[in-house]
């Protein structure tokens, strides 16, 4: 049987003449479908219609099986499929045009442009606390570990060595003025403590860092373990 070519072409059907597709998702024959389901006038049966239609999205999207409330969802995608024409009793309240155009209020991001990024907002917090505590051991400690961390996020973010007077200064200007390791000898004496254990740091972190370096490590540490064997009687 041969097709005239007038006829051909009158039969073909392209995207940009159909309607618009509300979720592209699902595709074109279950927006089709969700049509047909609008134009039944059997309450009945549109009910069914719209039962075996829910049955068919869940089939396409077998992981919203896991999330919670998934049922919801799909009655909440089929009213908005039908553009909210279709009339169906529901299992869930029915959503509104109004409802699905309503945009979300602005979002409370604390510190937008801090100065210091590296250190990260909880640094300034815990700052916040250290400054409302009672003078005491417990302070004491608690701005060594401060001042631990910030060296700690200093130098992940900067490979290079960084002098304990760097961070006591930052430390002193994100606390107001209020925490200064530098004003006596007693936290001249702790920013001692504080660079030891920073410096075991730096160097743990650039030994890590550098896999060139750990694997001739290795092969020392080997063939000193060689060389020991062989001295043995």
């Amino acid at each position: 049987m041969k097709y005239n070519t007038q006829e051909a072409v009158h039969f073909l059907e392209y995207n940009a003449e159909r309607p618009h597709l509300i979720i592209p998702e699902y595709g074109r024959h279950l927006q089709k479908l969700i049509e047909q389901a609008i134009a039944i006038e059997d309450r009945d049966e549109r009910n069914k219609a719209a039962k075996y239609i829910i049955g068919v999205m869940g089939t396409l999207n077998p992981h919203l099986r896991d999330v919670p409330d998934f049922q919801h969802k799909l009655w909440d995608q089929i009213f908005i499929m039908s553009d909210f024409k279709l009339d169906v009793d529901s299992p869930y309240p029915i959503p509104s045009r109004e409802m699905l155009n309503v945009k979300p209020g602005p979002l409370a991001y604390p510190q937008n442009f801090p100065k210091y990024r590296f250190y990260g907002n909880n640094i300034k917090y815990m700052i916040d606390v250290a400054n409302s505590w009672e003078e005491g051991e417990m302070k004491n400690a608690l701005i060594i570990v401060i001042a631990n961390h910030m060296k700690k996020c200093y130098l992940s973010w900067n490979k290079d060595t960084v002098k304990d007077d760097v961070i006591f200064e930052h430390l002193l200007e994100l606390s107001g003025g209020k925490i200064n390791l530098l004003a006596t000898d007693e936290e001249l004496s702790t920013s001692i403590d504080l660079m030891k254990v920073n410096k075991k740091l730096s160097n743990k972190m650039q030994f890590n860092t550098n896999p060139r370096q750990k694997m001739q490590r290795m092969g020392s540490n080997s063939r000193q373990n060689n060389q020991n064997n062989n001295r043995k009687p």
